[in-house]
């Protein structure tokens, strides 16, 4: 369900491309989730005209991070067949990890080693990459593209309750600042309440939690040994479709959401603890397992993270008298949250989306 990437400047191979300079009329940094289509109307312009003024094609995928050129009103230049839909190239060798990145795909892009990359920042090559994480790229070697956010309507909201623990705190001190059993929270998390909380992991807190982060987070990230794994793999959203169905939810229902949590990567890992296509925290995981499915389910499947996702979003609707939004925002925000206090800001924004992407979908 993460933040801003550091690109400076245009490629200047993407400049030869650029038609004569239009009259301009604004510079726009795209945010996680936007898209081409919605940066143009909320300027006024069609997306061809923004698009011709950047030298891409009207359907490219504009990355977060990106500057993009609002001609003035009135400029309605062509963009090019070809222009292709990428990124300006990174400069000051960094970059934040979006959804559906992976860390040997981020090194294939960028002209560098997967084991030169890891080593440079630290990482396991082996383990899932955290979206929102800051990678530095050799200094050597060139830097690309960064893969492009899934598209919806409008900037996808961050995931809710993310928290990276800092030194000096605890489950039980976390728990009781956020109002809600240490159990409850470890369940959740799929943490030990017997054993140390180590600074860097990654946790999801209650909706609306007042616990609010005094230092900086630790520049290591932990991620709880718990199921459901973040592990490579990648599904078509027609092949969420029909396994959600099979499930009981509406096929594309789960599309929208997978789409708009994770862009069908497997390998997602949210900075609020959650993994895989359908974006499952630990405990999610446990009770569906528990309560929902009929066989068991194996936590580094692609295939059966849509199915755990699928059986928990039928439930929802079942809970939610069958309303698609209702339940997609139970989804998001947490039913009882949502009974409680409404649907908040954030996840008004996040419904709108997978409402936009579903009927693209199908539904």
């Amino acid at each position: 369900m993460l933040r801003t990437v550091r690109l400076a400047g245009a490629a200047l191979a993407a400049a030869a491309l650029l038609p004569a300079a239009p009259a301009l009329g604004a510079v726009h940094t795209v945010a996680a989730g936007e898209t081409l289509w919605g940066i143009a109307q909320a300027s006024g312009l069609s997306a061809g005209a923004v698009a011709a003024a950047n030298g891409l094609s009207p359907e490219a995928h504009v990355v977060a991070g990106t500057t993009l050129t609002i001609p003035a009103a009135g400029f309605a230049g062509t963009a090019p067949s070809a222009a292709p839909a990428t990124a300006p190239v990174a400069t000051g060798g960094g970059l934040r990890v979006r959804w559906g990145d992976n860390l040997s795909a981020i090194a294939a892009r960028n002209g560098v080693s997967l084991t030169r990359l890891a080593a440079v920042n630290g990482l396991d090559p082996s383990r899932p990459l955290l979206a929102g994480t800051t990678l530095h790229l050799p200094a050597a070697g060139g830097a690309g593209v960064s893969a492009a956010p899934a598209a919806t309507t409008s900037a996808a909201p961050a995931p809710m309750g993310a928290y990276e623990v800092r030194p000096g705190d605890t489950l039980s001190a976390l728990a009781a600042r956020s109002r809600v059993p240490m159990a409850q929270m470890a369940f959740m998390n799929g943490l030990d309440p017997n054993k140390p909380l180590l600074a860097g992991t990654v946790i999801k807190l209650p909706t609306g939690s007042p616990v609010v982060a005094s230092t900086p987070a630790p520049q290591r990230t932990i991620v709880p040994a718990a199921p459901p794994a973040a592990s490579p793999g990648r599904l078509t959203s027609g092949q969420v479709g029909s396994i959600a169905a099979q499930q009981g939810a509406h096929g594309s229902l789960a599309a929208a959401i997978a789409w708009q949590e994770s862009g069908n990567n497997k390998a997602m890992l949210s900075g609020a603890n959650a993994r895989g296509i359908m974006q499952i925290l630990p405990g999610t995981w446990q009770w569906v397992q528990a309560n929902l499915a009929r066989t068991r389910l194996d936590p580094s499947s692609a295939e059966d993270n849509v199915r755990a996702g699928s059986l928990y979003l039928a439930d929802l609707m079942r809970q939610t008298n069958g309303d698609p939004a209702m339940a997609a925002a139970a989804y998001y925000q947490g039913l009882s949250s949502v009974r409680r206090i409404g649907m908040l800001p954030e996840t008004r924004r996040y419904v709108a989306n997978v409402m936009a992407l579903r009927s693209r979908l199908g539904g």
